[in-house]
């Protein structure tokens, strides 16, 4: 298993965020001292590019740790991602207009209309 780099980028989750990425964990009997959060920027969507979130287990060689704390919470970005998420805040909402998981992201220049993919 590749090493995880440990430099601390400019990425922001919030405690809502947070709160509800252990909830998941739990909820799927994820055990936090082997699996983290990976988020990541494919190519795709209406604006060029787009969010991806999910939870893994293997570690590659270009990972970054961007998160971590007491509770053996991980998230992890890849070095190509973090040029595009380095800013970003990553936030829960349960509101009206849906629930899930949102991304300010500052470098994007333009959005879609539901949020969910970008360009630079």
């Amino acid at each position: 298993m590749p090493a995880i780099h440990t430099e601390i980028s400019e990425i922001t989750i919030t405690e809502k965020a947070l709160a509800e990425i252990k909830k998941i964990m739990s909820d799927n009997n994820l055990d936090r001292s082997t699996y983290f959060l990976r988020i990541g920027v494919k190519g795709g969507g209406c604006s060029g590019f787009t969010y991806s979130i999910a939870f893994d287990n293997k570690l590659r060689e270009d990972d970054k740790l961007v998160y971590s704390d007491s509770d053996e919470l991980r998230v992890i970005i890849d070095t190509k991602s973090l040029f595009y998420l380095n800013g970003t805040f990553l936030d829960f909402t349960d509101g009206l207009m849906g629930r899930g998981f949102v991304f300010k992201n500052p470098n994007a220049t333009r959005t879609c209309g539901c949020g969910s993919s970008f360009s630079v």
